[in-house]
């Protein structure tokens, strides 16, 4: 198949929706398919690397951090693609791309396969008055959106029910995103520790909490300091790797906790150094409730470390209480979480090993590939079957 995956964002940004989009890139050409990514530049500039193509977009900073948007409605890239003539257009976002998608679908007669990576409704600070009003806006512009979509994927359940919620007919099929697990099972020297561990200042008697994501206010990390000024234990580091509009308040917040010597941020990490972040640590948490899924906490496991994470229905299938981590609801949950895995080795063995193993069954990226490589075939068939007794 010729697959055209549009997105607002794409390497070198770095986050969740890039990840799942380059994972999913990689496997559908090992599967022998043919894929071209269309999506906006971070300048004012176009550009082409290999079959990534980037079009010229304008900063939208003001509405959100890092948005951008592309008002070009006749592009050589464009043509290019509608020459190419991709089988189906797998859309990953709900603005400028998804609009040229439609351009390009609409053209050449072909359906859009759409994946709905973002809650929209716990980012209403950064556009509406009020929730209620950012709530009713999200569903109206969702199900409008999305009406243009033969067929939608979401990653969670969560998701599923939100969409259902706004009226959105389509068929939602939920398909959790895949990773690249490689590089997150490989074996970490103990030089290799030692020495990251010394550039960070942690002393190598530490137990370490870790945070991994996007320094943002709708990731709550707030609460992750407040709990963790509250257990008060002597070797305990929170290490919160990332960056973000959020960085400086919580760094102040850290210090009005008096817990500033305690907590490392480190900015910004490339993808691939990531792993050694997580290889150092010894419990993952978070009190996010915005993921649509977490790839991080799937890392996080995929590295053999137990989660300890805001209860959300996204962790749904990802961390089962008692398995391979803990979802809390209150400081009481979150302090015994902790403390049973940090004070018992053979509990902490146990959970590890669950954690990896779950990872690797449930949550590659070769699986995702292929689940999605027969909803590509699906809807593809189904479409023309549509469009050939349409009269």
């Amino acid at each position: 198949m010729k697959i055209l995956i549009t997105t607002e964002c794409y390497i070198p940004v770095i986050n969740g929706v890039v990840t799942s989009i380059v994972n999913l890139r990689k496997e559908l050409q090992i599967l022998g398919h043919d894929v071209r990514v269309l999506t906006l530049s971070t300048t004012n500039k176009s550009f082409q690397e290999s079959d990534i193509y980037y079009m010229s977009s304008l900063s939208m900073g003001k509405i959100y951090p890092g948005a951008r948007i592309s008002l070009s409605t006749h592009h050589s890239y464009l043509e290019e693609m509608i020459k190419w003539q991709p089988d189906i257009i797998h859309s990953q976002c709900e603005f400028s791309t998804f609009r040229i998608a439609k351009q390009i679908a609409k053209t050449i007669n072909i359906p859009i396969v759409h994946t709905y990576h973002t809650v929209y409704e716990d980012y209403t600070h950064y556009f509406s008055p009020t929730h209620k009003w950012g709530k009713a806006m999200v569903a109206l512009f969702s199900k409008k959106v999305l009406k243009h979509a033969s067929c939608i994927i979401a990653p969670t359940k969560k998701v599923q029910s939100l969409l259902n919620s706004y009226g959105v007919n389509q068929n939602v099929h939920v398909v959790p995103t895949g990773i690249y697990l490689k590089p997150f099972l490989a074996d970490f020297h103990p030089d290799q520790k030692q020495s990251l561990l010394k550039k960070l200042d942690i002393p190598e008697d530490h137990q370490i909490l870790l945070f991994v994501g996007r320094l943002a206010k709708e990731k709550n990390i707030e609460e992750v300091l407040d709990y963790f000024s509250k257990l008060n234990t002597p070797k305990l580091t929170l290490l919160i790797v990332g960056d973000g509009p959020h960085r400086n308040d919580l760094q102040q917040y850290s210090s009005y906790l008096s817990i500033e010597k305690k907590v490392v941020f480190t900015g910004l990490i490339k993808p691939e150094n990531i792993v050694s972040y997580y290889q150092i640590a010894d419990l993952f948490v978070s009190a996010s409730n915005s993921e649509t899924q977490g790839l991080t906490y799937i890392e996080a496991l995929a590295c053999g470390l137990p989660a300890i994470c805001k209860n959300d229905p996204c962790l749904e299938n990802v961390i089962s209480n008692g398995k391979n981590g803990w979802k809390y609801n209150d400081y009481t949950d979150f302090q015994k979480a902790v403390h049973s895995l940090l004070t018992n080795p053979l509990l902490y063995q146990k959970f590890s090993l669950n954690a990896k193993e779950g990872a690797i069954r449930d949550y590659s990226s070769k699986t995702f590939a292929i689940k999605m490589e027969g909803i590509y075939a699906h809807t593809i068939a189904e479409y023309y079957l549509k469009t050939e007794y349409v009269f």
